[in-house]
């Protein structure tokens, strides 16, 4: 009985909070790992209990699995057991008291200044494959763009005076961000070789369309080709990825002087808390700010 709830589920999770197909994808393959492991062991979402939760978090461990990715699957299992309980297919929430895997928190990781310089003076080129890459690179460095927030921007992106990319995020929620001169200029010199990128004879609602399946570039392709530039680069290609740049977009600006409302705000993080974790860089500026301005330095 527990695919037709685990399908409910996900298509609550779709109708009502929006959820990206991504994160369906991760969600249902979480749960259904859940619902495989419990029913080898005879049980089914409707009775699972705690020792059911307990032996497949020590099972994940027992696999190598990291405390991050074994506290994701627990609170994908906590949202789980919350909709059967609200949709009263169960009494109570077996996951209710179980200790979600403490892992330390890693620092993000990002690129220098110098090093996203290279990478973007590689990218210069008169080609249209060129003109398209140093438009992404330029846009994800610019704007801190999720890759799939890049790859999925609709067309046009931006009008004639506008300096805000209007960008549809996580939980389908909107938000405004701005884009600097040179970006809009790359932009554009690659929207004048745009519609070689555009199946034959059509049309597209992609900014970055494609002739594959998706219509628009994916991010493999993207990750891809970020790598190569990197290997042109001199950089290690296991350093640069969209992600990366992300980070160093919120690195490099709370470094020179950004605040964190505002960093937030841009990054589309629905809590702070998260916007937090780039506080490091902060807290470097702060002490050279200490040993260089204070008297007794």
């Amino acid at each position: 009985m527990s695919a037709p709830y685990l399908e409910a589920f996900l298509e609550m999770l779709l109708t009502e909070r929006g959820a990206a197909e991504n994160t369906l994808a991760a969600y249902r393959r979480d749960l259904t790992d859940f619902t495989d492991f419990i029913a080898r062991r005879g049980t089914t979402l409707n009775t699972a209990g705690p020792a059911d939760i307990q032996a497949y978090l020590k099972f994940l461990d027992d696999l190598g699995l990291k405390a991050t990715t074994q506290a994701r699957r627990l609170s994908a299992l906590r949202q789980l057991f919350a909709y059967l309980l609200a949709e009263d297919i169960r009494r109570d929430d077996p996951s209710l008291n179980i200790d979600s895997p403490r892992a330390g928190r890693r620092l993000p990781k990002y690129l220098s200044e110098e090093e996203v310089d290279r990478l973007l003076t590689a990218a210069i080129g008169e080609t249209a494959e060129e003109k398209r890459l140093h438009a992404l690179l330029q846009l994800l460095y610019a704007t801190g763009l999720r890759v799939s927030e890049l790859v999925t921007l609709p067309f046009p992106a931006l009008r004639d005076q506008d300096r805000f990319l209007m960008v549809r995020g996580k939980g389908n929620k909107e938000r405004l961000v701005p884009v600097n001169r040179t970006s809009k200029q790359a932009l554009e010199d690659y929207l004048a070789m745009r519609d070689g990128f555009c199946p034959e004879g059509q049309h597209s609602k992609w900014l970055f369309p494609s002739r594959g399946g998706q219509g628009h570039l994916t991010r493999q392709r993207l990750g891809q080709l970020l790598k190569d530039l990197a290997i042109r680069s001199g950089i290690d290609p296991a350093k640069v990825s969209p992600h990366v740049l992300r980070h160093a977009f919120a690195s490099h600006l709370l470094a020179n002087g950004a605040d964190l409302r505002s960093l937030q705000k841009m990054l589309g993080h629905a809590d702070i808390s998260t916007t937090q974790i780039y506080t490091h860089v902060l807290q470097k500026r702060l002490m050279e700010i200490v040993s260089t301005h204070h008297p007794l330095a």
